[in-house]
């Protein structure tokens, strides 16, 4: 297989045919593309002839050096969050188009999905790209910087965010706000509120993000 700019794991289609959609998994802070897999592998016999790709972050992370991060999570400064957050949004953009190119499909044939770290950079990386793709799905994630995106939303894509309404690490009004927010600029945004859920993909989630891939990408 050609070099991609970012490590990854794959999972490869089940009918063992040219795949006809890619899927491509974003782990949460200090997590990897394997444990995120596990999703796919959830997934895989429902969407047969989709390949699965779950790249690793380009950095590895501060607080766990065995996992990765998409960008530094350790300072509260919204500036330098923003732009340490650019910089993994040009390296998750390079991956998507390198996949898109190496598999000969077309933007709407891609879907993303993330959690936590990985929600917010692929609503990010979604909602700039000039080219739209298929679906995004985000779990227990947030917008990194309102202010930013309102100056560069280039593709209304549809959206599916869930969340869990016990989650203590990315506090669940985070998805009325971005509800809220992406309704403004007439984004077609579906979200679901899990109680009795902390920061995890639930079952139901799973069973839900599945469905709205088959929706969306078949």
């Amino acid at each position: 297989m050609t070099s991609f700019n970012l490590e990854f794991t794959s999972i490869n289609p089940l009918s063992k045919s040219k795949p006809k959609q890619i899927i491509v998994l974003c782990h949460g802070y200090g997590g990897d593309g394997k444990d995120i897999s596990m999703l796919a592998i959830n997934w895989q016999r429902f969407l047969p002839d989709a390949i699965f790709l779950c790249p690793n972050g380009p950095e590895v992370c501060n607080i766990n050096p065995q996992g990765y991060q998409w960008f530094d999570l350790e300072s509260d400064d919204e500036k330098k969050i923003l732009e340490k957050s650019l910089i993994a949004e040009e390296k998750l953009n390079i991956f998507l188009d390198e996949a898109l190119n190496y598999y000969q499909l077309k933007p709407n044939n891609l879907g993303l999905v993330g959690f936590s770290q990985g929600c917010m950079i692929s609503i990010q990386v979604g909602l700039k790209k000039k080219e739209q793709i298929g679906c995004l799905i985000g779990y227990s994630g947030k917008i990194i910087n309102q202010k930013h995106l309102s100056n560069n939303i280039n593709s209304k894509i549809k959206i599916f965010l869930m969340h869990g309404a016990n989650d203590e690490i990315v506090l669940p009004t985070h998805l009325l706000e971005a509800k809220e927010y992406l309704k403004q600029f007439g984004i077609n945004i579906k979200t679901k509120l899990f109680n009795n859920c902390d920061h995890k993909i639930s079952v139901e989630g799973s069973s839900l993000g599945l469905q709205f891939l088959k929706k969306n990408l078949l």
